[in-house]
């Protein structure tokens, strides 16, 4: 039997190629809000970070994702995702 491929995916904080699962997604909404994305498949524009709490405050303070999703993200986004983050919203 064939083995199936593992979707790779780049975190836009450390450069590292993972497979897609390892990942946490954070989407731009059709209406232009950021929130994270637990299943993977929320329609918008994603990013993707390592699930790791150095990860996501190094993105906060770059503000790699206002970059990466091309709309402003406020600091106060940024927590909230942090703390969606530590409520264990994974896929």
């Amino acid at each position: 039997m064939k083995q199936r491929k593992v979707p790779l995916r780049k975190c836009i904080v450390t450069n590292e190629m993972r497979p897609k699962g390892e990942l946490m997604r954070i989407v731009r909404t059709t209406e232009g809000t950021v929130e994270l994305d637990p299943s993977g498949k929320k329609n918008g524009r994603g990013a993707y970070l390592t699930n790791s709490e150095d990860v996501f405050e190094t993105a906060k303070k770059r503000d790699s994702l206002s970059r990466h999703l091309q709309v402003q993200v406020s600091q106060e986004a940024y927590d909230q995702l942090i703390a969606d983050r530590l409520k264990g919203k994974k896929r």
